[in-house]
Formats: C-alpha cells, sequence, structure tokens
C-alpha cells in the first residue's frame, strides 16, 4: 500500500479544494478505528473518512453512507461535542510527512471562539488520529491512546502536550536540491534510505528515470495544480495491487483504472483489497462461530447415523427371545450360552445367556432390548432429521458469509444467527434498540432488461420468496447447494432461454459453487415453492421444477 507522503500531498491538495471553509455537521464512528465527518461546504455536502486501522489506514472523500452503532461511543461523543458546528480554516501536510493536519474554528462553552486542530497520522500500526487545542496545545483526546507502557519515547494522552513523532534522518522529499538528489547512487534502496516520504515503488520508479529530480519536481508541481491522474493497478482477476498519483513502470503488464479523484481511487482500492475489507474482516468472527457449531453438528450426526445403524441391526435380539422362549427346557441353569435350532432356516444358533438370569428372564432381557432398538429407531431418526436441516441452514449462512462483500450484509447475517439461537444478543449501552431490520437484495438487469433480486441472507430469502415475488415470477436457487434464493420479476412477460440461462448463472454465482463450473440450477415458478410451518428462514420445499446446468456469472 502506497500511502506516502507524495499521497499526502495529493490528498491535502484534494481537500483544500472541496472541504475547506467547510461546516461539521456531524460526526460518526462506524468503527472503534474509524471516523466519518459530514461536512457542509458550498458545493453540498461531502463525507469525509478516516481509518487508523493497521492494514488499512487512510483518509479520504467517500460517497456510501457507512453503517453506524445504535450507540455512539464516548470518544465519538467527545468529537460532536467540540467538532461540531467547527469550520475548518486550514488544511495542510506536515513536511513531507503522513501526517495531515486540519485546523478549525468552533465555539466553547462560553461561546469564545477557540481554535482546534485535528491530526492525523497516516503511519499504517501506528496511526493515529488526535484532537489538540491550539490554545494550550494540549491533547483533548486521541482515538488511540499511548501510554508510556506501550511508548516510552512519545505519549499520546488527554492533557498531554502534543508532540510530532520523531522526525526521520532523511531529505523530505519537497525539500530536496537537484545536488542532492545528483549525489545519491541510483539504487532503490539508497534513494529510499535518504529520500524522505517516498514509498518503495516510488523510489524504484525514481531509480529507473534518467533525471530522477525532474520527475519529482514534475510530479509535485502536477500536484500542487491538480493535474494527476489518480490510477489504481490490478491483477487479472480484478483485485487491486497498488495505487498512486504517478505512473509506475514496474506495474506495465497489470490493467490500470485511473479515476478523476485520488478519494474514488482510494474508495476502490481499499473497497476491492481483500486484506483490507472490512467485510471480511467482520466476516471472520462469524465464520469460526458458524464453522464451530458446524463441527459439533457434523459430530453428532455421524454418531446419531452410526446408532441408528446399530439399532436397525436389532432382529437378532427378537429372534433370541423367541428362540430361548421356545427352547426354554434346554437352557440349565447357570449357563453362559445355549445353542438351538433356529426354525425359521433350519440352522443351529448359539445365543449368549446371562449366568445371574433365568432361562425366562434371559428371553425377557432380549425382547426388553429390542423394543428399546424399535423405539430408538424412530426418536435417532427424528434427531438426524433435525441436525440435517441445522446443518443445511448453517452451512447456507456460511456461504452467505464467505460471498458477502459489504458489512450491512455482515451485521444482517449475525442478526439472523442472533434470532436464530445461535448467537447472543449483544447488549446496547444506553438503552438504545436495534435498528429494524430493511431487506436490501442485491439486483441486477438482464440483457432482455428482466429485473432480478437476490437474497443476501436467509431471512432476505423469505422476503423476497413469501412477500416481494409475485406467483408468476421465476425462483431459481442452486440444485442441493447453499445457496441465495434468486427472483427474475417477469411483470406478464414470457419466459425466454436466455433468461433461464442469464438468472441461472446469477444464482449459481450467489451460492457456494461460485468458483466451479457447470452448476445444477433448479427454476420454477413462484406459485410451487412453498415454506413448511416451523421451517428454518430460508428454508423452502418445492415441486415442478426443472434444472439447467451454467457456469456462474452476474451482469457487468
Amino acid at each position: 500500500m502506497a500511502f506516502d507522503g507524495i499521497i499526502t500531498l495529493a490528498m491535502v491538495k484534494e481537500l483544500q479544494d472541496t472541504i475547506q471553509l467547510g461546516k461539521i455537521e456531524k460526526v460518526y464512528q462506524p468503527e472503534n478505528d474509524e471516523l466519518v465527518f459530514n461536512i457542509h461546504t458550498k458545493k453540498g455536502n461531502v463525507k469525509l473518512f478516516a481509518s487508523v486501522a493497521s492494514s488499512c489506514s487512510r483518509i479520504h472523500l467517500i460517497e456510501q453512507n457507512p453503517q453506524n452503532p445504535p450507540a455512539p461511543s464516548g470518544f465519538c461523543m467527545l468529537m460532536r461535542k467540540h467538532l461540531q458546528g467547527g469550520r475548518i480554516v486550514n488544511i495542510e501536510q506536515k513536511d513531507s510527512e503522513r501526517i495531515i493536519e486540519i485546523s478549525l474554528e468552533t465555539l466553547n462553552e462560553l461561546g469564545f471562539s477557540v481554535t482546534k486542530k485535528l491530526i492525523f497520522e497516516i503511519m499504517g500500526k501506528h496511526s493515529n488520529i488526535i484532537l489538540v487545542d491550539m490554545t494550550s496545545g494540549k491533547i483533548i483526546d486521541s482515538i488511540k491512546r499511548v501510554s508510556i507502557d506501550i511508548n516510552r519515547a512519545r505519549q499520546l494522552l488527554p492533557g498531554l502536550e502534543y508532540k510530532y513523532p520523531p522526525a526521520q534522518e532523511k531529505i523530505p522529499f519537497k525539500d530536496i536540491s537537484r545536488e542532492e538528489m545528483n549525489s545519491i547512487d541510483h539504487v532503490s534502496k539508497t534513494i529510499l534510505a535518504k529520500v524522505g516520504g517516498i514509498s518503495p515503488a516510488v523510489a524504484r520508479q525514481l531509480e529507473a528515470e534518467k533525471d530522477p529530480y525532474e520527475t519529482l519536481e514534475v510530479l509535485i508541481d502536477n500536484i500542487n495544480n491538480g493535474k494527476t491522474v489518480p490510477r489504481v493497478y490490478t491483477d487479472s482477476k480484478g483485485v487491486p495491487q497498488e495505487f498512486h498519483v504517478m505512473d509506475l513502470k514496474e506495474f506495465e503488464g497489470a490493467e490500470c483504472k485511473e479515476f478523476e479523484s485520488l478519494s474514488k481511487a482510494l474508495s476502490f482500492y481499499f473497497n476491492n483489497k481483500e486484506s483490507s475489507n472490512r467485510a471480511k474482516q467482520k466476516a471472520n468472527d462469524l465464520i469460526k462461530t458458524v464453522s464451530a457449531a458446524l463441527n459439533k453438528l457434523y459430530l453428532k450426526k455421524q454418531r446419531l447415523s452410526e446408532d441408528l445403524l446399530k439399532a436397525e441391526n436389532s432382529e437378532d435380539l427378537r429372534l433370541y427371545g423367541e428362540l430361548l422362549t421356545a427352547n426354554i427346557h434346554l437352557v440349565k441353569p447357570g449357563a453362559k450360552k445355549v445353542e438351538v435350532l433356529n426354525y425359521y432356516n433350519g440352522e443351529n444358533v448359539v445365543i449368549p445367556l446371562d449366568e445371574r438370569y433365568s432361562p425366562s428372564k434371559n428371553a425377557q432381557q432380549y425382547f426388553k432390548r429390542y423394543g428399546k432398538s424399535k423405539t430408538a429407531i424412530k426418536e435417532k431418526q427424528v434427531q438426524l432429521d433435525e441436525t440435517s436441516v441445522d446443518i443445511e441452514y448453517l452451512e447456507s449462512v456460511l456461504t452467505y458469509l464467505n460471498n458477502a462483500d459489504d458489512v450491512e450484509a455482515i451485521d444482517a447475517l449475525r442478526g439472523e444467527l442472533v434470532e436464530t439461537g445461535y448467537m447472543r444478543r449483544r447488549k446496547q449501552a444506553g438503552g438504545y434498540k436495534e435498528k429494524k431490520y430493511k431487506p436490501s437484495p442485491y439486483k441486477y438487469t438482464t440483457s432482455e432488461g428482466f429485473h432480478v433480486l437476490v437474497g443476501r441472507n436467509n431471512k432476505e430469502n423469505d422476503i423476497l420468496t413469501l412477500k416481494t415475488a409475485g406467483k408468476n415470477d421465476l425462483w431459481l436457487h442452486t440444485k442441493d447447494i447453499p445457496g441465495s434464493h434468486v427472483i427474475v420479476q417477469m411483470e406478464g412477460r414470457q419466459l425466454t432461454e436466455n433468461l433461464v440461462y442469464e438468472a441461472a448463472a446469477i444464482a449459481a454465482y450467489h451460492s457456494k459453487a461460485r468458483n466451479s463450473e457447470n452448476v445444477p440450477v433448479d427454476y420454477v415458478e413462484v406459485k410451487y415453492v412453498k415454506k413448511p410451518a416451523g421451517a428454518k428462514p430460508g428454508m423452502v420445499i418445492f415441486t415442478n421444477n426443472r434444472t439447467v446446468w451454467i457456469n456462474p456469472k452476474i451482469p457487468t
């Protein structure tokens, strides 16, 4: 990730053009390490996003609305107290470092104007957001408090004087002269060691240039004049590899996506980079919980199947009881076994005996054990069926978790697991209630203009199939494979072969078989799909279905 000093300079320029003189109207904290500022500007409202997560620290403008917790944290409340209503008067970069300072004018409790500074340190695992009172120079608070136990050289605690991170013994990229650049032996390690504020990729790029100084000077000039082209380099599968505002020759073979703003480039990069995708991070905990529950169910199913097999092989117990009763006169007191004729097949059979009991008592014991086995068959079969249903349900949840690509979908799945009793409900601070669930299915349009809706979880599947869909709409689901309910809204139009294949490809994509080929998909009109009484979310039965085999794909 190349959020270096050059990217910081470019972001400062973008923020100066966008939010300077804007007014902070609201502050949100979607996660412990994230902040979102709603800012009113002359050009309209914008949202500034900042993250100090070690793997994806950054600051940029966003367009979407992150989902916020029902109850704001203490730090969020403090930020609202100090910043809401404040006007942004200046935005600047600290030297050539990855530090952005936003100066604000706000009113204190007495109505007097005061100046505060919001400092964003974008430094990997050491990233932080600090609010400083400019009159005293002291820290009001920071999103990550750093005590002497964590860092003996630099503490970030309320009431302490704010001090910048220790400066590196490098020449800032904005201040380096031609002579200093020319004196460097042009090997990327040396450039990286001598010039501050540049990433390894930029150092390698400078090393490849005939005139590194001129390249750097032109780049800085283009940034200051808003002439750069933000870009993201991706691999053959579309997974982002790197981003920057300059052309990086080492990614010449990769696909390059260009953006009209650095913020849009960063949004694309981090939303599509799996290692920094917040949804994937949040899904991991749920995946562990569901996987653990599934492993227990798999073991339970195995044991129930073994017990059922033993119970089904219990006819010998009834036979022994009958033969003992018919040949009770042949049994000697205290015998451990007796050999009698099996009148069903004419062969002799040896029957084990308990010498503590009389012959008639032994016969009664065999009949009793046979009766228990017959009862066990019914009970074990019921338990086995229930366990199989639980496994089918949790496998579907696991599929949704592995395929989920946004935080809202993950939170909806957590809520579903709570409702079905697989997880405990989180305690809400301050008496806040959880937000009412609003379905938000995936939506696609086929080449023929048909609208397709896809459930993101089992609860949403029920809503789509049982409430949203019309009886003549088309319903699709992967055959015997966990996946989403897919609804094609027919709107009175005729079903075509092309529609079936396009919708089936969507159903295969939103299933456990996303990365497979030739996936079987069932399709039928919604009127033939029913939900049994007491069934778990998303569990339905259907008739009159047909099946097609298709490769997973979604419309582009």
